[in-house]
C-alpha cells in the first residue's frame, strides 16, 4: 500500500462494533446522512467513525491525484488504524463500492454491510462512450453538478482505476449482513441497479430496501430514519 496523505476523522469511542460512514464521489464526512448517524450513534453508546477520503473536506492531497484503489486504501487505513475491533460499514453511493472493496479485503473485520443508493462499477455505466473518451484523451471530464455549484471533476486516472476494481461480472463473495436502500426515483444509480448487486452477494443475508418516490441522495427525514433502521437491522443481525 503507497503511502497516503493525512486523513482527518471524527471518532466516537462506544460499543462495538464500529459504524463506518463512507461518503460518494466529492463528497466529504459533514454530510446529513453521516452527521445523523453519528448522534444516533452517540445517543446509542455506539462506536462510530467517519471521515474524508484524500484530497477531499479536511483531508490532505489534491482530489485530481486520487482514485478509486487509492480511496480504497484510505477506508482500510481507518479499518486498520483507528477502528478498534468489528466494523459495520456505511457507504453511501461510491462509498457503496468501496464498502464493498473493504469487505473483500477484510473479511475477518467487516461485519456487515449498509448500502445508501450504491454504485459499485459506476465507471462502467455511469457514463456515456463519448465521456470516457474524452477523459481518456483529455486527462478529465467536467459535469454539472446538480448538488452544489462548482463542477464535478472525473479524472481518467480516476476512471481506469475505477475499471480495474469492477465487481459486477460474477459473485461477490461477502458472508455477513448486507442492507441495501435504494430510491427508486434516483436519477444517478437506477434502482435496478441495486436489485442485481443483492443477486451477486454471496450472503444469503441480503435485503433491498426500496423508497418508490427516493433521490439519490436518500436525505429527508424519513429516508435517513430508514437508514438508521437499517444499521439497526444490521447490528440485531450480528
Amino acid at each position: 500500500m503507497t503511502e497516503r496523505p493525512p486523513l482527518a476523522y471524527r471518532h466516537t469511542a462506544g460499543t462495538g462494533p464500529t459504524i463506518m460512514f463512507l461518503p460518494g464521489y466529492a463528497s466529504d464526512m459533514n454530510g446529513t446522512k453521516a452527521l445523523a448517524l453519528e448522534a444516533w450513534a452517540q445517543r446509542r453508546g455506539h462506536a462510530f467513525l467517519r471521515f474524508d477520503y484524500a484530497g477531499c473536506g479536511e483531508s490532505q492531497g489534491d482530489f485530481a491525484d486520487q482514485t478509486l484503489a487509492g480511496w480504497r486504501d484510505d477506508v482500510l487505513a481507518m479499518i486498520d488504524q483507528v477502528a478498534a475491533g468489528p466494523v459495520v460499514l456505511v457507504g453511501s453511493s461510491m462509498g457503496g463500492w468501496l464498502m464493498l472493496l473493504a469487505a473483500l479485503a477484510r473479511p475477518d473485520r467487516v461485519r456487515g454491510l449498509v448500502g445508501i443508493a450504491p454504485a459499485p462499477d459506476f465507471t462502467d455505466w455511469g457514463f456515456t462512450l463519448d465521456e470516457k473518451m474524452k477523459m481518456l484523451n483529455e486527462g478529465k471530464l467536467l459535469r454539472a453538478n446538480p448538488y452544489g455549484a462548482e463542477p464535478t471533476v472525473y479524472t481518467a486516472r480516476f476512471f481506469q482505476s475505477g475499471e480495474a476494481n469492477r465487481l459486477m461480472f460474477g459473485e461477490i463473495g461477502y458472508d455477513g449482513p448486507v442492507r441495501l436502500v435504494q430510491g427508486q426515483c434516483d436519477p444517478d444509480v437506477p434502482w435496478i441497479r441495486a436489485a442485481r448487486l443483492a443477486e451477486l452477494l454471496r450472503s444469503a443475508d441480503v435485503q433491498t430496501w426500496l423508497v418508490k418516490d427516493g433521490d439519490h441522495r436518500l436525505s429527508r427525514d424519513a429516508d435517513v430514519a430508514l437508514i438508521v433502521r437499517a444499521v439497526e437491522d444490521v447490528l440485531a443481525a450480528l
